[in-house]
């Protein structure tokens, strides 16, 4: 297997996990749960997803010079992640999410950025090579929108695919849109950016559609526990996920885009790039916190072995 080499530029964050029957509603207390912390991030989720799948991986981020900075960096060290691009910023604190997962494993979150604010484009400029370098560019939405940007746009002038995860949701300009190689927005986030409702394949379609007139060549569309939905300018087709008892989604789509982002690199189709990273996510939802989710390559490749006799280039 190739070591295909992955630029992920995002977030990282500290979790603190409650985990509760029910998620508590405005005004609400909930007694009883029990307490947890993990790494997470949707940058650091996805840096972490795309290397244990089998990516060579560079994280450009922003931490804080404080205990939950430490403990990140050293995380991304064990996973052999490249660190030589993060900042350390002096008098801010490092991200924090506070995340409510109920007995459903469905999740509630709160982000406090710190330090993923202060990765600004001037910064990303600095490390114009190694994302010029690079097979695929893969960032999401938990640091500014300039800095996104300004790294799409250094991405696209050298021809690297770029691979937006469009979450947390927003709205999106069509000057940035049309940088952006693929996209993989869930059902929401893909309603936000079109004005169309996506309920079923028919809704996906349409939303797909608004996208790729936005110059961009492939759309994703992430419907949960029905699988994807993809369409490019020739074809469009829904890739099923697989059954599996969720104990905490909090994870999956940052799971789902970073093995994604493994798989494309180390030149699997489009379709079986998904399949892989469907099994990804699928395994991620069986195991508590957001980084301690993502599964490693043997697993994941053991995983398709066992649930798909269709699944090739193991």
């Amino acid at each position: 297997m190739s070591n295909p080499k992955i630029v992920v530029v995002g977030s990282s964050n500290t979790d603190m996990i409650i985990q509760v029957d029910k998620i508590p509603v405005p005004g609400e207390t909930v007694l009883g749960g029990k307490f947890s912390t993990a790494a997470g991030g949707k940058g650091a989720n996805q840096a972490v997803a795309a290397a244990r799948a089998g990516g060579d991986v560079i994280f450009i981020v922003a931490l804080g010079e404080d205990s939950f900075g430490d403990q990140a960096l050293k995380g991304f060290e064990r996973d052999e992640i490249n660190t030589d691009y993060i900042k350390r910023v002096e008098n801010s604190a490092s991200g924090v999410a506070l995340i409510f997962v109920d007995k459903k494993g469905e999740n509630s979150i709160a982000v406090a950025s710190g330090a993923n604010l202060e990765l600004d484009p001037d910064y990303i400029i600095q490390y114009k090579s190694p994302i010029a370098q690079a097979e695929i560019l893969l960032m999401q939405l938990e640091t500014p929108i300039e800095t996104v940007r300004q790294a799409a746009q250094l991405a696209y002038e050298a021809a690297v695919k770029v691979i937006l995860n469009p979450a947390p949701a927003q709205p999106l300009d069509d000057e940035l849109l049309r940088l952006i190689s693929i996209i993989t927005p869930n059902e929401i986030e893909a309603e936000l950016l079109t004005n169309v409702k996506v309920e079923d394949e028919l809704s996906a379609g349409k939303a797909a559609d608004a996208l790729l007139g936005k110059g961009i060549e492939y759309v994703l569309i992430t419907m949960g526990s029905r699988g994807v939905f993809f369409a490019s300018s020739e074809e469009r087709k829904m890739v099923p996920s697989f059954k599996v008892d969720a104990v905490d989604t909090t994870a999956a789509g940052d799971v789902f885009n970073g093995a994604l982002a493994a798989g494309l690199a180390e030149d699997k189709s489009l379709e079986e790039a998904i399949q892989f990273a469907n099994a990804a996510a699928a395994l991620s939802v069986t195991k508590l916190g957001a980084q301690p989710s993502a599964h490693y390559r043997e697993e994941i490749d053991t995983f398709l072995k066992k649930h798909c006799s269709q699944y090739v280039n193991v």
